[in-house]
């Protein structure tokens, strides 16, 4: 499946993208919702994603805005391998009252780490409490790339029946996200429109559905 990414839009076009979307993932960071708002866009239908990532809000501001999200019906909520435990665990104890899958994930901006530390990272995010653990690296070589999706391997990481997403970010990223769901993955991203990225090397949805077709055509 798609996750559309949805950042930088207005309430009610965040209203519209949603109205065809088979699933998205709402940056809250990166919207401008009241906590009212929140809970109306997640109550609007099933398959969304709840995240916000640290860095330009407190992370008061951003527990409240996930619980808002959580119990108004939120999917997912996305959390960072690396955030505090009082964080997670608060986050996490509200989805597992309220029937909602945890993401733990792990965003390196800068590199693809060696696969026998990508494999740590992995079992990480499933120790951590992940229902599903995403692993986004930046991709400077193919082989960055095939390291990454060496990872769905499941007797290379000893995760047979776990669900993961892993994908490069960069240009050299790209091919691992169509990869993505043609190697098991329960989804994957893209952007709402050309234009609207909220990763680099992200593709928009109508691209990234062109190449599926192709592939599986």
């Amino acid at each position: 499946m798609i996750c559309i990414s949805i950042a930088g839009l207005s309430f009610e076009r965040c209203r519209e993208a949603l109205s065809d979307a088979q699933m998205a993932e709402i940056r809250l960071d990166r919207l401008d919702f009241s906590l009212q708002q929140v809970r109306e866009v997640f109550s609007m239908r099933s398959g969304l994603i709840a995240a916000c990532r640290p860095g330009n809000i407190s992370e008061a501001e951003r527990t409240g805005l996930l619980l808002a999200a959580v119990e108004a019906g939120a999917a997912y909520a996305d959390i960072e391998i690396d955030a505090g435990a009082g964080f997670r665990e608060t986050v996490t104890t509200a989805c597992r009252k309220n029937d909602c899958k945890v993401i733990i994930s792990y965003h390196n901006y800068e590199n693809t780490p060696p696969l026998e530390e990508l494999k740590v990272l992995v079992n990480r995010c499933f120790s951590a409490g992940a229902d599903v653990a995403k692993i986004a690296c930046q991709v400077n070589c193919e082989a960055d790339a095939a390291r990454i999706l060496s990872l769905y391997d499941r007797d290379e990481i000893g995760n047979e029946n776990k669900k993961i997403v892993a994908i490069g970010m960069g240009e050299k990223g790209k091919i691992t996200r169509p990869a993505a769901l043609l190697l098991g993955a329960p989804f994957t991203y893209a952007a709402l429109s050309e234009g609207r990225e909220t990763a680099p090397g992200q593709m928009s949805k109508q691209t990234l559905e062109e190449i599926l077709d192709r592939l599986t055509g």
